[in-house]
């Protein structure tokens, strides 16, 4: 395959950006994405030019670290992919594709289409700990929970933190991941002496980390490639408000 890219080139944080054409030629049709571009940056190493930075680790579709915006789509056009899964039969030969970082506020550029996420490593950290006895592991049968709950707490902790629901949503909104992570632990016998306390400052941390508000446009779950449901975010809220009212004892 032959393909035209528009990449994001932007050398540093405090640098003005563009966008920068370039030919990405004998691209195998069952390559990754994170693979095509590495054939690129082979291409411009060999030229003496300077690689297209970009964010990767396992390249599993576990890690979160793979987040591109490509044709304006965050991880790309397949549902329920990170970009690293996201394979090049997914195009035609001739495709013109843009590539861009994450957009928003609370992910300002370091170079290229690598962002600071750290903002939500800092919602994570407000969450605090849980309360937990030391010692041996209790038998995993020893405490009984619905299986609906545990299910939906399941489905909620397979968020990877990658931040495509905040580059989807048209307010940069961090509320599907932040309801995801409160959610996992709220539905567990494990996660209610800290339910409501945890609640409350992870939402007030997310909102001093200048995310937008969520107004429930659903694009945050159209674009996680883990498919975590909005219904994170009606949890989230729901013992957000009765912290704020009643108090953050269970």
């Amino acid at each position: 395959m032959k393909l035209t890219l528009h990449v994001w080139r932007q050398a540093g944080p405090s640098q003005p950006g563009k966008m920068v054409k370039y030919e990405a030629k004998d691209i195998k049709p069952d390559m990754s994405f994170l693979e095509m571009l590495d054939v690129v940056n082979e291409g411009l190493t060999d030229r003496g030019e300077v690689p297209i930075a970009f964010d990767h680790d396992c390249r599993e579709g576990i890690c979160g670290m793979c987040s591109l915006m490509i044709n304006g789509v965050a991880h790309g056009p397949m549902k329920g992919t990170a970009t690293c899964q996201l394979h090049m039969r997914s195009f035609k030969d001739g495709d013109t594709i843009y590539i861009e970082p994450w957009r928003a506020r609370a992910f300002p550029v370091i170079k290229d289409l690598v962002v600071d996420r750290s903002a939500l490593d800092r919602i994570i950290q407000a969450g605090g700990f849980i309360t937990a006895n030391t010692g041996g592991a209790r038998d995993a049968n020893e405490i009984l929970i619905p299986k609906e709950s545990a299910d939906d707490s399941m489905d909620a902790a397979a968020c990877i933190a990658c931040g495509a629901c905040v580059a989807a949503c048209p307010n940069a909104s961090a509320s599907l991941y932040t309801g995801a992570k409160i959610t996992h632990l709220g539905l567990l016998p494990q996660g209610q002496p800290e339910r409501y306390r945890r609640a409350l400052k992870m939402v007030e941390q997310m909102e001093l980390e200048d995310f937008g508000s969520c107004t429930l446009h659903g694009e945050c779950q159209e674009a996680c490639p883990k498919e975590i449901s909005i219904d994170t975010i009606t949890r989230m809220n729901r013992d957000f408000i009765r912290a704020s009212v009643v108090g953050t004892r269970p």
